[in-house]
């Protein structure tokens, strides 16, 4: 267990609120869930502008320090890194670098959160220069780390392959949801007359538009094997770098929201005949998750991760149209039993559970080496 004088100090100066994706909520979550675990374990966190006024609710929770730079510049944030925190993090017992990469020269001990190693799987998604870095900082800090932290197996296996450590030091901290996540949801009648989304059922896609999550492979599927269903694909999250391609998609039937109010996007899953997700590369897809924790049946690819997440409370299938052709009829059909397993599958990912696993690890990394 750990002392409530245990001095923890996490760097989220990576999270700039709105530009990380999934590893944004992780993190939070994780912390939410380590105040309902260990609400005797108060780490200091380090942050960006910006990040308080996305979430309040943590820096009620725990001592939060604002850097002295803003989020913009990513030259300037990991210069913060290498100096201004150290500095400030200089009398903690141990370190917790949330971003997949410790700071040159970090002090030890420290954790290290890896959300995925996408670079290696889809190369052409990033330059040779990211590459290059990415492979270069995540093997040197991975070997520093007194533990990895992961949100999958499959992460798990991934960075134990490619960073060639001993399978003890990385262990598996799942994602989880916060309980507001069933309570905050906007109305569906609201949600219809907000976004112009008219009586037609809906399916719905929380993605960021970037190339691994596979928008297009919906677009050609409203284009063939969907193209007589009367049904809208709602599209909502932050633009990456095939938003160009997403938005230029021709199909009345596609509604491209962007992001949307956490309430309302709670709300249009909840609303929605199924939520559609077939992305290519996941560390661990918490949208999964929501979904089923709101009662809507989920539709998701083979990839990596998902169909170990999924379990069998969803349709998990290889991402080939005559596949996919008959899905959103077999969900209609099993509607009332995928809910059923789909609530069930998700008691397994609480933010508390996420918490836990937190702590241990934070315990375990203060042991002794």
């Amino acid at each position: 267990m750990l002392s409530q004088d245990a001095r923890i100090a996490v760097n989220l100066l990576w999270c700039v609120p709105g530009d990380v994706g999934g590893s944004e909520e992780y993190l939070v979550r994780q912390l939410v869930g380590l105040a309902e675990a260990a609400p005797h374990v108060r780490p200091t966190l380090y942050v960006v502008d910006g990040f308080v006024d996305a979430h309040p609710h943590l820096a009620e929770l725990f001592p939060t320090i604002v850097a002295p730079f803003g989020g913009a510049s990513r030259s300037r944030r990991i210069a913060g890194e290498i100096t201004w925190f150290r500095r400030q993090a200089s009398a903690a017992d141990l370190r917790h670098h949330g971003g997949g990469t410790a700071p040159l020269g970090a002090t030890r001990p420290y954790v290290l959160t890896i959300h995925d190693l996408q670079y290696r799987t889809f190369p052409e998604y990033f330059t040779r220069r990211k590459r290059t870095y990415l492979a270069t900082m995540i093997g040197r800090s991975v070997r520093r780390a007194r533990l990895v932290a992961v949100p999958s197996e499959y992460v798990r296996a991934s960075v134990i392959e490619a960073c060639r450590v001993d399978e003890s030091q990385v262990r598996v901290v799942p994602h989880g949801f916060e309980p507001g996540l069933l309570s905050d949801i906007t109305d569906e009648g609201v949600l219809r007359e907000r976004y112009g989304l008219d009586d037609r059922p809906v399916i719905v896609y929380p993605a960021v538009t970037n190339p691994h999550k596979n928008h297009q492979f919906l677009i050609d599927l409203l284009a063939t094997a969907w193209h007589e269903v009367d049904v809208l694909l709602v599209l909502i999250g932050g633009s990456g770098s095939a938003e160009a391609a997403v938005r230029s998609a021709a199909d009345p039937r596609i509604r491209r929201l962007g992001r949307v109010p956490a309430a309302d996007r709670n709300g249009l899953l909840k609303m929605a005949e199924a939520m559609v997700f077939p992305s290519q590369y996941e560390g661990f897809g918490a949208p999964l998750i929501e979904a089923m924790a709101l009662g809507c049946p989920v539709i998701a690819s083979d990839s990596t991760c998902i169909p170990a997440i999924v379990d069998g409370a969803g349709l998990v299938l290889p991402l080939r149209a005559e596949v996919w052709a008959d899905a959103l009829d077999r969900a209609s059909r099993d509607r009332a039993s995928m809910i059923a397993a789909g609530l069930r599958r998700s008691q397994a990912f609480t933010a508390r559970a996420s918490g836990e696993a937190l702590a241990a690890v934070y315990v375990d990394a203060m042991e002794p080496a």
